[in-house]
């Protein structure tokens, strides 16, 4: 690992996040004797986006490398110490860059968003990872770094304030201004496709537990949110489409780090719609609405129809202007056994699924180079908050447009029936 040419390569730098992310390291955020390069398996595209680059990228090298050539993939992986893959649908393109990556003992990052192939290659890959001490490391965009290291977050100021952690914790999105693009939209419709042709993989879907490592004893029920009144947060709430990954990531970290929140942990999270019957609607109209996606398709026809003449294909995406006006706000909240509570604020100040999560994915490959002691965090697959400390959290508030806030405490009352709480920032 200490000889090797690259610190990290960015394959898949020619797909829509793989050209933010490749920008922002040029002229956003370059981070000091970072010896990087640029890999996608088109000569001419990755000429054409160094030239679009500018001057800038004249000392980055090029590396022509494809998914499917195992050759190839090796040799890039032998030549970095890490990669950062923005190679998707990972379930179609991504199995053989990890198979390199744990074989060779070669760190990774991705912003997979796919629970079912996660699953997979840890049955596949998590033994040769840990053999080679390859720490591979999913999920590290919008899904999932905001609900893993804000629970993370959360947890440390409950330790710190509480001397011990909730176990039961919420998180809600308030506002989320961003667009889709092409390539999640294209990762999406494939895990419907393989849902719709295995009862495994349906049976997989109904299980927050899917990610957590085998013999792992957690069996707490997690509560599955509908269209649904919260009084924590008196408005009503809706489910949110990214739950799906978030919980299982969020789950898996309380599985690798030995029960670090709770043995019965609870987790879940939701769309706040707002109070009163206007709210209420809201919550039902957007719960119903998911439903009837969900449903539709699972269907090949539709599915077909939708690809044909409704939805971006890979390569399309917000524009640079939506990524500069899109932002995103969630909040947590949590609650220990003994009755304390707390309250945490995240943002983001670019669209979440693109322009933020450009920003969070190259932090992480960033801080598992630098920040992360192989002798502390061995090889395996991990979790943003399984693999990361807190020099990580400051990164993304330093450097990814991106807070985290503790906004309230409320102890237990004390012994003579007083309780007071202590304030970090007023709650809106």
């Amino acid at each position: 690992m200490t000889n090797r040419e690259f610190d990290i390569v960015v394959f898949g730098a020619t797909s829509f996040v793989g050209k933010i992310l490749c920008d922002y390291l040029l002229h956003e955020h370059v981070e000091p004797n970072l010896s990087w390069a640029m890999a996608a398996r088109s000569e001419k595209k990755l000429n054409d986006l160094k030239e679009s680059l500018g001057p800038a990228a004249d000392a980055i090298s090029l590396l022509i490398v494809d998914s499917s050539d195992d050759s190839s993939l090796e040799s890039m992986c032998e030549r970095s110490a890490l990669i950062i893959s923005t190679v998707g649908p990972y379930a179609l393109y991504g199995e053989a860059l990890v198979k390199s990556c744990c074989q060779l003992g070669t760190d990774y990052c991705d912003l997979a968003g796919e629970p079912q192939w996660i699953r997979r290659m840890i049955e596949r890959y998590d033994a040769d990872a840990k053999e080679t001490g390859a720490r591979i490391v999913n999920s590290c965009g919008f899904d999932s770094i905001p609900s893993d290291l804000g629970v993370k977050f959360l947890q440390d100021q409950s330790k710190e304030h509480f001397g011990h952690y909730c176990d039961r914790v919420k998180m809600r999105v308030k506002k989320l201004v961003g667009g889709a693009s092409g390539g999640t939209i294209a990762s999406g419709l494939n895990l419907y496709k393989e849902a719709a042709n295995s009862a495994e993989i349906r049976r997989e879907m109904q299980d927050p537990y899917s990610l957590c490592p085998a013999g792992h004893q957690l069996s707490a029920r997690q509560h599955n949110v509908a269209a649904e009144y919260d009084e924590d947060f008196d408005a009503w709430v809706a489910p949110f489409i990214m739950a799906s990954i978030n919980t299982r990531i969020v789950l898996r970290s309380n599985a690798l780090l030995d029960g670090y929140y709770a043995e019965g942990f609870l987790y879940n999270e939701a769309v706040l719609t707002g109070a009163g019957k206007r709210g209420e609607k809201m919550a039902k109209r957007l719960a119903l609405g998911m439903k009837l996606s969900i449903t539709a398709l699972a269907l090949a026809p539709i599915r077909w129809l939708a690809v044909r003449f409704f939805l971006p294909s890979p390569g399309e995406g917000p524009s640079p202007e939506q990524q500069r006006n899109g932002h995103y706000d969630l909040r947590f909240i949590g609650k220990t056994k003994n009755g304390e509570e707390l309250r945490v604020k995240i943002t983001g100040d670019r669209d979440p699924g693109y322009g933020s999560t450009a920003k969070m994915l190259a932090q992480a490959g960033i801080s598992l180079c630098r920040d992360v002691d192989k002798g502390k965090v061995g090889g395996g697959f991990l979790t943003p908050a399984a693999a990361f400390n807190d020099k990580l959290i400051t990164r993304l508030i330093d450097n990814a447009g991106m807070s985290f806030e503790l906004e309230s405490l409320l102890p237990v009352a004390t012994v003579d029936g007083s309780s007071v709480a202590e304030s970090h920032g007023e709650l809106d």
